[in-house]
């Protein structure tokens, strides 16, 4: 569990590293090795991204990137590494990885665009903040991220998907992913067992989780809470401390409503530390 944790704290400095002019800025510089990129940037949401098509090819001259307008997905293929990037999805797929960002690729212009802190993790590359030059320098690395197959453990995967589909179906993204997110934090937690499938079946307290009681979470995960899975997986959270959920209109008494600090609402339930 000590991976996704690494990861995360390794993109929380990146994003610490961008100054708050920079995010407000639409005039943020990216260059490649030394090499200014040829493509566009464009600032959005203090979110800085860059056009994918010239990235890639910037990243890699040997790129091969196909558009198909049934899915509105481009699709970038090189010798190490195979990516998918959907108009208005938050997440890219790179080499089986799913590499999240709170902010979607967009379309503009005929130009598909994404927050450049996805695409260099995508490409295995080095990134930094340069206040001189007002921009990324990124720095190119094996030319792609390590295989999901090789990343994700699939007990982990096997059981973080089914308790976020059993708990979450229904919920947006990014309430699949808090649900979650909970599990995870309780595993780093030593109040709680130290695995996903501990944390799910822990009963010391009495269960801690319908679905593994009732045998729900036993159904095949949706697809989407397979996604979510594996970005609580790459380390990506709405919160490090939030350790219960409830849904208020199903439980309103509940022992957490009484006794926890609350974070907030997604989708059905409230989230407490």
């Amino acid at each position: 569990m000590k991976k996704f944790t690494a990861i995360l704290l390794v993109a929380l400095s990146l994003f610490l590293m961008l100054p708050l002019t920079a995010a407000a800025s639409s005039s943020v510089s990216v260059s490649i090795d030394g090499v200014p990129f040829s493509g566009s940037v464009q600032v959005k949401n203090n979110t800085t991204y860059v056009g994918i098509r010239k990235f890639s090819t910037d990243m890699d001259p040997s790129a091969s990137v196909t558009y198909s307008s049934d899915t509105r997905t481009l699709t970038v293929r090189t010798s190490a590494l195979t990516m998918s990037c959907t108009d208005g999805n938050s997440y890219i797929v790179a080499n089986g990885r799913y590499l999240y960002y709170d902010q979607p690729i967009y379309m503009n212009g005929g130009t598909m665009y994404a927050p450049i802190l996805q695409l260099y993790r995508a490409f295995d590359a080095g990134i930094k903040w340069s206040d001189s030059a007002h921009g990324f320098t990124v720095t190119r690395g094996s030319g792609g991220i390590t295989a999901g197959s090789s990343h994700y453990r699939s007990d982990e995967v096997y059981w973080l998907s089914r308790i976020i589909s059993a708990e979450a179906k229904g919920e947006s993204l990014r309430g699949k992913i808090a649900v979650g997110n909970v599990i995870l934090n309780r595993v780093r937690s030593s109040a709680f067992p130290n695995t996903i499938y501990g944390v799910i079946f822990d009963k010391k307290y009495g269960v801690q989780f319908t679905p593994a009681s009732n045998g729900t979470i036993y159904g095949t995960p949706t697809e989407e809470s397979i996604i979510a899975a594996k970005i609580c997986l790459e380390g990506y959270t709405v919160s490090s401390g939030i350790l219960y959920f409830v849904n208020p209109t199903k439980s309103p008494n509940s022992w957490a409503s009484k006794n926890r600090a609350y974070f907030g609402k997604i989708g059905n339930h409230a989230f407490y530390y």
